[in-house]
């Protein structure tokens, strides 16, 4: 399985402070460990260091992550989650931008999404996005 994974689970993982017994990040700990294929793109990086403060845990994440699978959207792929997130709206869901982007990068790349942010799961009734199940 080739997972992509949100800067939720991601974010739980990298905090010392936080317990590790959420299936998602037990996942992802497995995932690593037995060298299975785990992605992610600029945004998800951003949102880390933009939510650990210092320049040791920037350099941490920058570090960690910089081994992994980096996609990176092309124009057609903001063009695509633009469209998303419009059927999302007109569906009655409410999908952020970058949601949107990182959705659609999943679909493009064929990428199981690891997250515990529960407005992918209501983006999933409106679009095809394959999402980790416990």
């Amino acid at each position: 399985m080739n997972l992509f994974v949100d800067t939720s689970v991601w974010s739980m993982a990298l905090r010392r402070d936080a317990p590790a017994d959420q299936p998602e990040v037990a996942r992802l700990r497995r995932a690593l460990e037995q060298g299975e294929s785990v992605f992610t793109t600029g945004l998800v990086l951003q949102e880390l260091i933009q939510g650990f403060s210092g320049p040791q845990a920037a350099d941490a994440i920058i570090g960690r992550l910089s081994a992994l699978p980096f996609i990176t959207p092309d124009r057609e792929d903001h063009i695509n989650a633009a469209q998303l997130r419009n059927a999302c709206r007109r569906s009655g869901v409410q999908v952020g931008t970058i949601d949107a982007l990182l959705a659609q990068l999943c679909s493009r790349f064929e990428l199981t999404m690891l997250t515990t942010d529960q407005d992918f799961r209501h983006l999933a009734r409106v679009h095809p996005l394959t999402l980790w199940d416990k």
